[in-house]
């Protein structure tokens, strides 16, 4: 039996990419999720009258994931963010990818998102005497995600 390979991914090797633009300089990426709905069904069986509590997939739930980066002058996140709010729901609606990449920087892992759109996007405190890096937050939900 072979040994599992548990060298090849690492937590600060990532990506993200935006209808096939990759975006820079990204410091977090949380909320990557899938997750689906849980169908009960409680029956009493035939035979013996017995309670029967089965559960069964039900429909793939959409989420949610917040891409943190440094603030710069780079104003793609502010218009994916205008484009919803307006309402322009065909130039919000983006498809994407995070990606993950070994040590070498080869990808191993994908998980491909579809129509997603920018939620909100929130921007570090501003605070006299801080030494802290300024950040912006934009929370992104997508309809589905598949890992390729």
């Amino acid at each position: 039996m072979a040994l599992p390979d548990l060298d090849r991914a690492v937590g600060w090797s990532f990506g993200l990419e935006i209808d096939g633009i990759q975006v820079k300089e990204i410091q977090e990426i949380s909320g990557l999720k899938m997750e689906q709905d849980v169908i009960e069904l409680k029956h009493n069986a035939s035979q013996d009258g017995k309670y029967i509590n089965k559960k069964m997939p039900g429909r793939q739930k959409a989420g949610e994931i917040t891409v943190t980066r440094g603030l710069s002058d780079d104003k793609s996140f502010e218009q994916l963010v205008k484009d919803a709010r307006l309402g322009n729901m065909p130039a919000a609606r983006k498809n994407g990818a995070v990606l993950v990449f070994d040590y070498q920087g080869a990808p191993i892992k994908r998980y491909k998102l579809t129509n997603m759109w920018a939620k909100s996007l929130e921007i570090g405190s501003l605070k006299a005497g801080g030494t802290d890096v300024l950040t912006e937050k934009l929370t992104l939900t997508y309809e589905t995600m598949e890992v390729e």
